[in-house]
C-alpha cells in the first residue's frame, strides 16, 4: 500500500558515499547516516479514553526521516547543482544559500554550482541574467545580510517549458528552489515536465514563506525572526499609543491567508490589545463589532494597541480583480482602513483622540537572520542537498516533533496551514489580548477588556 508520504526517487542509490566520520577524526562511534526505514508519526497524539485502535504499520502516515544517506544517486563530483530564490524577501535567505553551497563542496565535493538570479525569470533568455558560478568563498559573509545575494521575483509560473529548456541547457543534475506556496507548486510542475522528458534531475524545495503557511511545515525559516521584528515594532507603537491622549495604534505584519505571524507576535509582545487575523472574521459595527469593543478598552485604559495581518478585514474592502506576478490577488490596505474607520467612528465622541499607524513589513522581510533562524536554515540547507544526492526529487525538506524529515512538494501545497479558531493558540492570543474570541454581532461572546 502506497503511503500519501512517500518520497519519489530517480532510481536506486548505489554510490557509496564520500562522507566518512573517520575523516574528521571521530574517535567514539557515531549514527552518521539515516537509515531510510527510519520514520515520524505524523499524529502522534494519542487519546487514553478510547480504546486502542489495532491500525497496521503500513497504514500509518510515517514520514522519512532526512539526512545523509551511506549510498547516494550521483557521482557528487560530476555532477551540476542549481540553486534559486524566489517570491517575497525573507530573513534568512542568504543562510541557505550559504549552506546549500557549504554542504555540495565540502561534504560531497561538488565544484559546479551556479545561482540563478533574480527567481525564475533567471531562467528565461530575454531578462538576460546569466548564472552565477558560486564558491565557498562567494558566499562566505552572506549570512550576516538580509535579502538574498542571488536576487528574487515574483512570476514565470506560466513559462514551465521554457524553464524546463534552459535547465536541460545549463546540463543541471539537481535544482534547490527555495520560496513559499507558489514557488513549490512552480518546482512541483518543473519537476513533473522534467520527468516527462525522462530527466534525472533532483528538484528539492526549501521551505520559504514568512506566513509559515505550508502543510506539514512545524516552522518555516524566517518566521521566527518576522516575529521578533514584529515584537520589536509593537514596543514603539505601544509607546506611541500611551503618550498619547487617547493614543491607538494600528501595527500591520505580513499573513495573507494566515495570522501566525500576528498570533506570536501578540504573545511574544503582552502588550497587543486586539489582533485581527484573516482566518477570524469580525464586524466593525454594532455591539460585539470591533470598534465598540475598541471604544470600551479606550474609556478603561486610556489607549490601545491594534495588530492586524495584511488578510484580515478583506471582508469590509472592495475585491480587486488586480493579481501579482505569482497570482496573489493584490489586497487593499487593511491597515489605512482600519485607521479612516477609527477615526470616523471617534470623530462624533465628545473627546479627543490620537490615531497613529505603523506597518514595519518591509523592514522585517529584509532583516537578517536571528541566531535560531540561522540555525535552522543552515540545517534545512544541508538536509536538503543529503536529499538530493540520494536522488530524492520534488520533495520539500520540513521539520515536524523537531525531527527534520522529507515532505512531497505535492502534499506540502495541497492546503495551506491556518489558525483555527478552536486551536489552543487563538484561545491563548485571546487570552492575552483581553479580546472576544469572536467579534461578530452574531457571536455569543463575554468580553474582557483589559
Amino acid at each position: 500500500m502506497q503511503n500519501v508520504f512517500d518520497i519519489l526517487k530517480l532510481g536506486e542509490p548505489a554510490i557509496l558515499s564520500p562522507y566518512s566520520p573517520a575523516k574528521h577524526e571521530i574517535t567514539t562511534p557515531v549514527e552518521y547516516f539515516v537509515s531510510d526505514s527510519h520514520r515520524i508519526l505524523n499524529n502522534i497524539e494519542v487519546d487514553l479514553s478510547q480504546p486502542s485502535p489495532s491500525v497496521p504499520l503500513e497504514n500509518l502516515e510515517m514520514m522519512e526521516l532526512a539526512g545523509p544517506r551511506q549510498k547516494i544517486f550521483f557521482d557528487p563530483t560530476k555532477i551540476r547543482a542549481g540553486i534559486v530564490t524566489c517570491g517575497g524577501l525573507c530573513p534568512g535567505l542568504n543562510n541557505v544559500i550559504r549552506s546549500v553551497v557549504m554542504s555540495l563542496w565540502y561534504i560531497y565535493g561538488t565544484r559546479t554550482i551556479f545561482g540563478i538570479r533574480n527567481g525564475l525569470k533567471g531562467f528565461l533568455k530575454e531578462y538576460g541574467f546569466p548564472p552565477l558560478q558560486l564558491t565557498p568563498d562567494d558566499v562566505d559573509n552572506i549570512h550576516s545580510q538580509g535579502g538574498t545575494m542571488l536576487g528574487s521575483s515574483r512570476g514565470g509560473r506560466d513559462r514551465i517549458l521554457d524553464i524546463a529548456n534552459c535547465i536541460m541547457n545549463m546540463k543541471l543534475d539537481m535544482l534547490f528552489i527555495i520560496g513559499g506556496d507558489g514557488t513549490q507548486r512552480a518546482a512541483l510542475a518543473i519537476s513533473k515536465e522534467l520527468r516527462e522528458r525522462q530527466q534525472k534531475i533532483a528538484v528539492v524545495g526549501i521551505p520559504k514563506t514568512i506566513d509559515n503557511d505550508l502543510s506539514f511545515v512545524e516552522k518555516s525559516f524566517g518566521f521566527e525572526t518576522a516575529v521578533a521584528k514584529a515584537v520589536e515594532a509593537l514596543a514603539a507603537a505601544h509607546t506611541e499609543a500611551l503618550d498619547a491622549i487617547n493614543g491607538m495604534t494600528v501595527v500591520k505584519v505580513m499573513g495573507r491567508e494566515s495570522g501566525f505571524i500576528a498570533c506570536h507576535a501578540t504573545l511574544a509582545s503582552n502588550d497587543v490589545n486586539f489582533t485581527l487575523i484573516p482566518e477570524i472574521p469580525f464586524d466593525l459595527q454594532g455591539p460585539n463589532g470591533f470598534l465598540t469593543h475598541l471604544e470600551r478598552r479606550l474609556m478603561s485604559r486610556k489607549h490601545a494597541l491594534i495588530l492586524v495581518a495584511e488578510g484580515a478585514g478583506q471582508e469590509h474592502m472592495p475585491v480587486s480583480a488586480e493579481t501579482d506576478e505569482s497570482g496573489n490577488k493584490k489586497l487593499p490596505d487593511v491597515g489605512n482602513f482600519l485607521v479612516k474607520e477609527i477615526k470616523k467612528y471617534f470623530s462624533s465622541k465628545p473627546y479627543e483622540v490620537n490615531v497613529k499607524y505603523i506597518d514595519p513589513s518591509y523592514i522585517i522581510r529584509a532583516a537578517p537572520a536571528n541566531p535560531n533562524d540561522s540555525i535552522y536554515c543552515y540545517r534545512l540547507g544541508n538536509m536538503a542537498v543529503h536529499a538530493a544526492m540520494s536522488g530524492r526529487t520534488e520533495v520539500l525538506i520540513s521539520r515536524l516533533h523537531h525531527q527534520f524529515i522529507h515532505v512531497p512538494i505535492s502534499l506540502a501545497v495541497s492546503r495551506r496551514n491556518v489558525v483555527d479558531i478552536h486551536d489552543p493558540l487563538w484561545r491563548d492570543v485571546v487570552q492575552a489580548t483581553g479580546q472576544p474570541m469572536s467579534m461578530k454581532n452574531s457571536a455569543v461572546s463575554e468580553s474582557r477588556i483589559l
